[in-house]
Protein backbone atom coordinates (compact mmCIF):
# COMPACT_ATOMS: atom_id res chain seq x y z
CA UNK A 1 0.00 0.00 0.00
CA UNK A 2 1.39 3.39 -0.97
CA UNK A 3 1.50 6.16 1.60
CA UNK A 4 2.77 9.65 2.39
CA UNK A 5 4.35 8.85 5.75
CA UNK A 6 7.90 9.78 4.79
CA UNK A 7 6.90 13.16 3.35
CA UNK A 8 4.75 14.11 6.34
CA UNK A 9 7.31 12.82 8.81
CA UNK A 10 9.94 15.06 7.17
CA UNK A 11 7.55 18.04 7.32
CA UNK A 12 7.46 17.72 11.11
CA UNK A 13 11.19 16.92 11.41
CA UNK A 14 10.53 13.50 12.91
CA UNK A 15 12.92 10.61 12.53
CA UNK A 16 11.62 7.11 12.00
CA UNK A 17 12.59 6.43 15.61
CA UNK A 18 10.63 9.49 16.82
CA UNK A 19 7.49 8.41 14.98
CA UNK A 20 7.86 4.83 16.14
CA UNK A 21 8.14 5.94 19.77
CA UNK A 22 5.08 8.18 19.49
CA UNK A 23 2.88 5.41 18.06
CA UNK A 24 4.30 2.57 20.15
CA UNK A 25 6.03 0.41 17.55
CA UNK A 26 9.60 -0.44 16.58
CA UNK A 27 11.50 1.70 14.07
CA UNK A 28 11.55 -1.26 11.69
CA UNK A 29 7.75 -1.15 11.51
CA UNK A 30 7.94 2.48 10.32
CA UNK A 31 10.57 1.48 7.73
CA UNK A 32 8.29 -1.26 6.37
CA UNK A 33 5.28 1.08 6.39
CA UNK A 34 7.14 3.74 4.42
CA UNK A 35 8.29 1.17 1.86
CA UNK A 36 4.73 -0.14 1.47
CA UNK A 37 5.77 -3.60 2.65
CA UNK A 38 3.47 -3.65 5.67
CA UNK A 39 -0.25 -2.95 5.89
CA UNK A 40 -0.97 -1.45 9.29
CA UNK A 41 -3.88 -2.27 11.52
CA UNK A 42 -6.60 0.34 11.60
CA UNK A 43 -5.46 1.35 15.09
CA UNK A 44 -1.85 1.87 13.98
CA UNK A 45 -2.95 3.77 10.86
CA UNK A 46 -5.04 6.07 13.05
CA UNK A 47 -2.15 6.64 15.49
CA UNK A 48 0.28 7.47 12.68
CA UNK A 49 -2.22 9.83 11.05
CA UNK A 50 -2.86 11.59 14.36
CA UNK A 51 0.85 12.13 15.06
CA UNK A 52 1.35 13.44 11.51
CA UNK A 53 -1.70 15.74 11.80
CA UNK A 54 -3.40 13.99 8.92
CA UNK A 55 -6.24 11.59 8.28
CA UNK A 56 -5.97 7.92 7.38
CA UNK A 57 -7.44 8.71 3.94
CA UNK A 58 -4.85 11.43 3.30
CA UNK A 59 -1.97 9.34 4.60
CA UNK A 60 -2.60 6.05 2.79
CA UNK A 61 -3.34 5.46 -0.89
CA UNK A 62 -5.72 2.54 -1.14
CA UNK A 63 -5.09 0.60 -4.35
CA UNK A 64 -7.85 -1.38 -6.00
Amino acid sequence: MKNHIKELRARYNLTQEDLARKVGVRRETIVFLEKGKYNPSLLLAHKVAKVLKSTVDELFVFDK
